[in-house]
């Protein structure tokens, strides 16, 4: 239990913060990382490798808000999460949640995970089962659709 606390603490708040963009509700997100908490601390000593604990938990979480969704029975919209170092206005909020919405449940998951996980493109490849270089370009086209977006937000605000 010690040592399933020691490796947890770190990664909690990116748990939720993944949950939430993947889910777009409080309490869905909270009931989705407890449930992860509870799998991941069951099936704790089979994880041979403690060091890819962050990896193995964010992959549980992934496939319990895929199960969510799909018990919901609908695609649900990404909600962009206060950053540490970025404190969005309503409006951004808003602007944030259609950009998101533009982009394809796959494409959402890479950017959740890398922007609200941290993670780098081998291990969002782990975590999702694809291959580095097609998260790589996935995130790419992503991030492209999202400066297009932005940039047409701009320029028809004025």
């Amino acid at each position: 239990m010690e040592r399933f606390l020691e490796l947890y603490t770190p990664v909690y708040k990116d748990l939720y913060r993944l949950a939430y963009s993947y889910l777009g509700n409080p309490q869905d997100a909270e009931d989705a990382v407890g449930d992860t908490v509870l799998k991941a601390y069951e099936h704790f000593d089979s994880l041979r490798n403690k060091e890819a604990f962050r990896a193995w938990i964010f992959r549980i979480l992934v496939n319990q808000c895929k199960s969510c969704l799909r018990q919901r029975g609908k695609r649900t919209t990404c909600e962009l999460l206060e950053e540490p170092f970025y404190t969005p206005e309503p409006g951004d909020r808003t602007m944030a949640l259609e950009l998101l919405s533009d982009l394809s449940e796959e494409e959402r998951q890479i950017v959740a995970l890398a922007v609200f996980g941290g993670f780098k493109g081998e291990e969002i490849g782990r975590i999702l089962n694809r291959k580095h270089s097609t998260v790589r370009s996935r995130y790419r086209r992503a991030l492209k659709k999202l400066e297009q977006s932005i940039r047409w937000e701009v320029r028809h605000e004025k």
